[in-house]
């Protein structure tokens, strides 16, 4: 990552993004900031596993209806969606003249413990956890609404946005696929969301045009087999080596078979088989992801490592069950769209606030929205700026400087301001 340092900028520039912020109305308000970060630490005292996140959108739709929103809940029960800006004869049924900006947050939880200690938010739920961030992306963009809900009783938004809040991204293939069922993207003209980075600083967001994340897939192997007594395995199939060859030459054999620069990667994360130590079993199973940083190879992945399983575990007469299950292809990122974030954060925070980012190996289910629409991810950081502290993502601990909620609001805001005035 690279960092444009303040001291690198002219005097010229620094002037001209104050301006340029001080200009962008929607600046979030103290007392509502002050709302929505005992909003984030009520959800994330009560997280919810994707698709039972009910609680959290009665909380979403709540606050929409008391700021004279219409919120609608998704046709799967939970997530939900509110316009903004559409005028009353537009609203049963005609899509707005104008394409909408669509604001994405995904609002579901972990199945892991929250290990925090000394805070009074932390989880409530045993073995439940905000431990991706996801309970910031939902308070931004909840943020971000009430802040344009206001700018539009004065006239100054000017074209409609939707808030989509998104349940079970953390389930394969991810949420999205309903919501967009649901019509979530009907009359939007694009969207943009952020995903919460504990490697950058509060205040500061990370940009990428292009691919972003990875593609993630599941993937479940079963050996099966004549066991038999380890004194005489030639007359038996053996599972374990069979397993262990699969576990190590079927990642080997791909790197052979895939240009290297696409990244495919097979990672197990659990193996199993027998219960003896002088039993050789009849039954293996392997579990894992496979990833990978390319669109095009990533449609080839399924056939590419079926062949690569069944040709290793036939060497040792193995029989496999394959199940090979998809679950979401790269972000990426469109040019303009990342432009627009860009445009965004340097009017409200200047440039020096904007990193660029890398490709990350994690998966988000972002992507089936950018297969409709263009759009764009921004990293939003949660470092506390000058710690050393690494609160990694997917882990218990994990929590964040909420500074990170009033930039999310402050990025969503601005973004949806200068859109509107682009078209």
């Amino acid at each position: 990552m690279s960092r444009e340092s303040t001291t690198d900028r002219s005097s010229e520039e620094a002037s001209a993004e104050t301006s340029a912020a001080a200009a962008l109305p929607g600046a979030l308000p103290d007392e509502l900031r002050a709302e929505l970060i005992a909003f984030r630490r009520d959800l994330h005292m009560h997280p919810e596993l994707g698709n039972q996140e009910f609680r959290t959108t009665a909380a979403i739709k709540s606050r929409l209806e008391r700021a004279g929103l219409a919120p609608r809940v998704l046709d799967t029960g939970t997530g939900l969606i509110c316009d903004i800006g559409i005028r009353d004869g537009a609203r049963d049924g005609v899509r707005p003249a104008r394409p909408m900006l669509a604001l994405r947050a995904d609002i579901d939880a972990l199945p892991i413990p929250d290990t925090k200690t000394g805070v009074p938010y932390r989880s409530t739920v045993p073995d439940r956890a905000h431990a991706c961030g996801h309970d910031v992306h939902t308070t931004a963009v909840l943020g971000a609404g009430l802040v344009l809900a206001e700018l539009d009783r004065q006239g100054l938004l000017p074209h409609p946005v939707r808030l989509l809040f998104q349940p079970a991204e953390e389930v394969l293939p991810g949420g999205a696929a309903d919501a967009i069922e649901s019509g979530v993207l009907d009359g939007v003209g694009s969207i943009i969301a952020v995903h919460c980075d504990p490697r950058v600083d509060a205040g500061s967001i990370g940009l990428r045009p292009g691919p972003i994340t990875s593609a993630c897939d599941r993937l479940e192997i079963t050996l099966d087999g004549p066991g038999g007594h380890t004194a005489r395995p030639h007359l038996t199939t053996d599972l374990v080596t069979a397993a262990a060859k699969v576990a190590t030459e079927v990642p080997a054999l791909l790197a052979r078979r895939v240009d290297a620069r696409s990244g495919l990667a097979v990672t197990w994360g659990r193996i199993a088989a027998g219960h003896a130590c002088n039993v050789i079993p009849q039954h293996a199973e392997l579990s894992g992801t496979v990833r990978c940083l390319d669109l095009p190879a990533w449609r080839d992945a399924p056939d590419l490592v079926h062949a690569a399983i069944d040709e290793v575990a036939a060497l040792y007469g193995a029989k496999t069950v394959i199940d090979y299950v998809r679950g979401v292809p790269p972000v990426v990122n469109d040019p303009a769209v990342t432009e627009l974030l860009r445009a965004a954060q340097t009017a409200r925070r200047g440039s020096y606030a904007i990193e660029d980012t890398e490709q990350s190996l994690g998966g988000e289910d972002f992507s089936w929205y950018l297969e409709r629409v263009p759009g764009a991810m921004a990293r939003l950081g949660v470092r506390r700026p000058g710690s050393q502290d690494r609160y990694d993502l997917h882990r218990g601990d994990f929590d964040v400087d909420e500074l990170a909620i009033t930039a999310g609001v402050e990025l969503f805001t601005a973004a949806a301001l200068i859109d509107g005035n682009r078209l």
